[in-house]
């Protein structure tokens, strides 16, 4: 009986310190995103934070890792207390095939009654693995559209361009589209009525705007030189002239904006007018 008790408190004993120290080695793995560094659970994983984010990437790094560290903390506690319990049972003198068994039917109908929850976790924990999106890109998810504010493994929280926050469950994602990764491109069309001389007005456009991207602060939005590309549409109203320039990512919408700007009156003080309407 005595030798039993020793046994017992030995299984726990060792499964408290295994747990501890493999929480703790995870803890490290998990660690330095605050100071810049790139955590070392992340390094064999893809990372596609852009550079627009700036003070952002530390943030979603840490988030990152910090939500892959804790799924992988309760899968190891699970597992070795688990076990540790199992062992136990044996060191009693218990059967434990039935209980395996039981464990094992209570397991699936768990599964069958929270499937959409075990599918919002793995879409979740794939969308982590892989950097999909993640805190500060813009996004659109089909069912909202906006700037990501947190990512968790139910459920990512956007915030749209009115303020409104949007709850959107992971395993209701069936596409993602990241306007925050690698590049962007900035497009501008701008109205012509039919008497315009298109020709001139691609020259006019195209001198005033490789003139405002190549002064600061747009210069340090802008990848390459702008590109008219000519006619977009030919509406009963009017011709549609298009712009586009490379811009960095999530800085698209401020180098619209600024073009537009510059470009319409330089337009109208070349004498090439909107179209008027009835």
């Amino acid at each position: 009986m005595l030798e039993g008790s020793i046994r017992i408190a030995l299984i726990v004993l060792i499964a408290l310190i295994l747990r501890a120290v493999l929480h703790k080695i995870i803890t490290r793995l998990t660690g330095g995103a605050r100071q810049g560094k790139k955590p070392g659970l992340l390094k064999p994983l893809k990372e596609r934070a852009p550079q627009a984010l700036g003070a952002l990437v530390s943030e979603r790094r840490e988030q990152r890792a910090k939500t892959i560290g804790s799924v992988l903390k309760s899968v190891i506690t699970i597992l070795v207390f688990g076990v540790a319990f199992i062992q136990i049972l044996t060191e009693l003198g218990m059967n434990v095939a039935p209980i395996l068994t039981s464990a094992g039917i209570l397991g699936v109908a768990v599964g069958f009654g929270a499937q959409n929850l075990v599918k919002d976790f793995l879409s979740g924990m794939f969308m982590m693995l892989e950097d999909q999106y993640g805190v500060g890109d813009v996004v659109d998810l089909g069912p909202a559209t906006g700037t990501v504010e947190a990512v968790a493994l139910r459920t990512t929280t956007i915030r749209d361009t009115n303020g409104t926050v949007w709850y959107v469950r992971n395993g209701e994602i069936l596409r993602v589209g990241n306007s925050s990764q690698g590049f962007a491109v900035a497009v501008v069309d701008l109205p012509l009525g039919y008497g315009a001389n298109l020709a001139e007005a691609s020259q006019v456009m195209e001198k005033v705007a490789r003139a405002v991207t190549e002064k600061e602060p747009l210069s340090n939005d802008v990848t390459a030189k702008p590109e008219v590309l000519g006619v977009e549409k030919v509406t009963p109203e009017g011709i549609t002239m298009r712009v586009t320039v490379k811009t960095r990512p999530g800085r698209q919408w401020a180098v619209q904006r600024a073009l537009r700007a510059q470009l319409m009156p330089a337009l109208e003080e070349a004498g090439l007018k909107p179209p008027h309407k009835p």
